[in-house]
């Protein structure tokens, strides 16, 4: 197992170079300074939260880290995914998580978190697991957008041993799904959970590639559309694109879930919600254009590379 690793140190020490580097950079892009707060849970650890709010460029931008323990009740073992076997009701949970919602509207939002669970003593756990992934949720879609983002991912699982780019996007497929819809989200990336089939620091080096590159999978997006012109219909129909954003996050999203079953911080929790969204009654775009091409995309998942 875990003897001879220190992953808990290590982990926490990865996510929160991973947020000083990926706040750098956008802070650079917006010239908006983040909002820091530094909280403790009264369960046992913390967690540093970072948002930025109604910049020039990002509407809301948040980078999330969180080193938690504590027991689990009965409903947030349903939801943590694996270690189903272990018989502890003592857990150890820590990632990075942030979501960036760009102020234009051709401008795609983003996803991205890993994180790593123990059940059991520190100094004995019985089961540990790493999982995480990133998604790309564009209101306009530009197709050389996903295939960066894509690529971005595939690169990295394929340098990385025991990692499956095929099968992790379509994980990131199904699980990025809203079924009342009868929508994805967006156009996808990658999504896993449960890692442990190999040695934990071969997972582990998976996943800090994953967390170090977020800016070299997403910032050349944000710079190509950032500035591109747009009018007031275009920020509706962002809007009630976000509406869905919104709708997935507090219907279905696994870890939404499991922060809310274990006394999680809720404003770190719903910083993933954007500034702004809204729902209209029966609302379809018009035939032929732009958001209808993007909304059929989203509703069959293809190959980007």
């Amino acid at each position: 197992m875990l003897k001879d690793i220190n992953m808990r140190g290590a982990m926490q020490k990865m996510i929160e170079g991973a947020q000083d580097k990926f706040c750098t950079a956008l802070s650079a892009i917006d010239d908006t300074p983040f909002q820091e707060d530094k909280w403790e849970r009264k369960e046992g650890g913390g967690g540093r939260t970072r948002v930025l709010s109604d910049g020039p460029v990002l509407e809301k931008a948040g980078v999330n880290i969180s080193v938690v323990h504590g027991t689990l009740s009965e409903e947030a073992m349903s939801q943590m995914g694996g270690g189903q076997n272990a018989q502890s009701r003592e857990f150890f949970a820590t990632g990075l998580s942030t979501v960036i919602h760009p102020r234009n509207p051709f401008a795609p939002t983003m996803h991205a978190n890993v994180r790593y669970f123990e059940r059991g003593a520190e100094d004995a756990p019985e089961d540990w697991w790493f999982g995480g992934g990133s998604d790309l949720t564009p209101c306009y879609l530009f197709e050389e957008d996903a295939q960066h983002f894509h690529q971005t991912w595939k690169n990295i699982c394929d340098d990385s041993p025991g990692a499956d780019y095929p099968h992790y996007k379509q994980w990131c497929d199904e699980y990025f799904f809203i079924p009342h819809r009868q929508e994805h989200r967006g156009v996808g990336g990658i999504f896993f959970d449960n890692l442990k089939s190999h040695a934990p620091e071969l997972h582990f080096a998976f996943i800090e590639k994953i967390a170090m590159a977020l800016s070299e999978a997403y910032l050349p997006i944000l710079e190509k559309r950032k500035d591109h012109p747009y009018e007031d219909a275009h920020k509706e129909w962002q809007e009630v694109r976000r509406g869905r954003y919104v709708e997935f996050n507090l219907v279905y999203d696994r870890g939404t879930r499991f922060g809310l079953n274990t006394d999680g911080r809720i404003e770190s929790i719903l910083m993933s919600l954007p500034l702004k969204a809204r729902w209209e009654y029966q609302h379809q775009p018009a035939p032929g254009s732009h958001e209808e091409k993007t909304l059929e995309t989203l509703k069959t998942p293809k190959d980007w590379i």
